[in-house]
């Protein structure tokens, strides 16, 4: 049979490609905090040499037009700590859905005779590094998305106050080194009662590496005392 003998809905060059499926998880719109927590993992890699100024400044502009969470994987999949896409279907996770873009290690935190705090429903980076010279940081972790079962926090202390507020539960492996200064773990006082309703998760890790020099680095458990008590 001649080739313009074939039906026309029989020829292959009629045939229309099935539509791909994107992953919803890749439609989700972004916050501004999110597209910051993204333009720190920019700015980190540029500072290391994998990106050009040139470069920075693109991915900036795209950054902050940026809509959906797919425009952040897309815009950090040649860096090592941005966002990840989600795993394909039937391949089983290693780590819980949360939402926010996932990454593995955070920007540095410095603080130089200023103050700064992570606090409430924060997305939790594996690795955190402190740096903090004649001022005050507090990273509270007991109402954070924390998606990693190993948390490593490495903190350098001087002149300055440290505290680092974990869940009830957690287990810390601590690595202190104080010079003419102080590095304790202290236990809350009052806990909170438990949620019958709540299903168990399996504690998270800790690993805390301190220096602190001159300086202090309180490392608590459990929510602050208003929290427990229902005044916040």
């Amino acid at each position: 049979m001649a080739q313009d003998d074939v039906p026309q809905e029989n020829r292959p060059q009629d045939a229309v490609p099935a539509p791909v499926e994107v992953d919803p998880a890749l439609r989700r719109r972004v916050s501004d905090l999110e597209r910051e927590e993204v333009a720190d993992v920019l700015r980190d890699a540029a500072g290391e040499g994998r990106l050009s100024y040139s470069e920075l400044e693109d991915r900036l502009e795209t950054l902050y037009a940026s809509k959906t969470y797919g425009e952040l994987v897309e815009l950090t999949s040649d860096l090592p700590n941005g966002p990840r896409a989600p795993q394909s279907q039937g391949v089983a996770s290693t780590t819980p859905e949360y939402s926010g873009a996932l990454v593995e290690s955070g920007p540095v935190i410095n603080v130089f005779l200023s103050d700064t705090k992570r606090t409430g429903n924060w997305l939790v980076p594996q690795r955190q590094e402190v740096h903090a010279v004649l001022g005050d940081v507090t990273l509270d972790y007991t109402e954070a998305q924390i998606p990693f079962d190993e948390i490593y926090i490495d903190v350098k202390s001087i002149l300055a106050d440290v505290k680092i507020r974990i869940p009830q539960n957690a287990v810390v492996l601590l690595d202190s080194n104080p010079v003419l200064g102080s590095i304790t773990e202290q236990e809350a006082g009052l806990k909170a009662v438990p949620d019958p309703n709540a299903r168990p998760n399996a504690p998270k890790r800790f690993h805390i590496r301190g220096t602190a020099i001159l300086g202090e680095i309180k490392i608590k458990r459990g929510p602050r005392l208003t929290k427990r008590l229902g005044l916040t």
